[in-house]
């Protein structure tokens, strides 16, 4: 990132335009690559390439739009849709909670914050995260939207043009460029971890996976992630008490 100096000089433009680079990044290519997959999903659910498009910008969370697939392939009735893609977005509620903040300045309206948490994914918040600090606290807003509303203008586009252009493409080769997105969901939160408890977590939810399969058919997400969670947060008490103790 740009020294103290430079950061203070940059106007709120320059700070958009930064944002905005921030889409050649890593993180950024594999969850555009991971759209790939999503076009081909949406093209053999059956749904028209606007259709695609839309679900792309209004929905944005990748996981949230699966769902709504499943759904309609599976003949959901909308309520019934629109209450399992509200549930499935839930998980981004703490991600906003924390982030909001970080962005308010002074002069920063909560329209404003309104309209940025729409764009708040996992990608985002990583992102946002882990280069927020360095940013002047008046200019995060503005970053971040270069960042964030650039990232999902561009895979809405590409949704468009890659569902038309999918018939081109082996069906092996569209299921794998959608398994990207999982191990990058993996790796970009065991990155952005601050203390243990995040990182045994992750690897708590994913051992609890199998027999939660076994005991809640259905559940197994639900059940994995607050069994997982509650053993990760006490053997990292008890690992920090013995921290403490040597």
């Amino acid at each position: 990132m740009l020294s103290s100096s430079e950061a203070a000089e940059r106007s709120t433009l320059g700070w958009i335009l930064l944002g905005m680079k921030g889409i050649a990044s890593p993180p950024a290519l594999i969850l555009t690559t991971a759209f790939f997959g999503f076009a081909g999903l949406c093209r053999e659910a059956g749904i028209s390439w606007e259709e695609a498009a839309f679900m792309t910008g209004m929905v944005w969370a990748l996981p949230a739009k699966i769902i709504l697939l499943g759904a309609i392939t599976a003949g959901t009735s909308l309520p019934a849709a629109a209450f399992a893609v509200a549930l499935s977005s839930l998980r981004m509620m703490p991600m906003v909670v924390a982030l909001m903040p970080e962005l308010r300045g002074a002069k920063t309206r909560t329209p404003t914050l309104l309209f940025l948490s729409h764009f708040v994914a996992i990608t985002a918040w990583v992102f946002a995260m882990e280069r927020m600090e360095s940013v002047p606290r008046d200019k995060r807003a503005a970053y971040f939207g270069g960042f964030a509303v650039t990232l999902t203008a561009i895979n809405t586009v590409l949704v468009a043009v890659v569902f038309n252009l999918m018939g081109q493409l082996p069906a092996l080769a569209t299921g794998a460029l959608a398994f990207l997105t999982p191990v990058y969901f993996f790796t970009s939160l065991y990155g952005s971890a601050r203390d243990i408890t995040g990182r045994l977590a992750l690897f708590c939810g994913m051992a609890a996976l199998p027999p939660a399969h076994w005991l809640s058919p259905g559940y197994e997400l639900l059940t994995a992630g607050i069994g997982g969670g509650f053993v990760a947060y006490l053997s990292a008490r008890i690992i920090a008490a013995r921290r403490s103790a040597a």
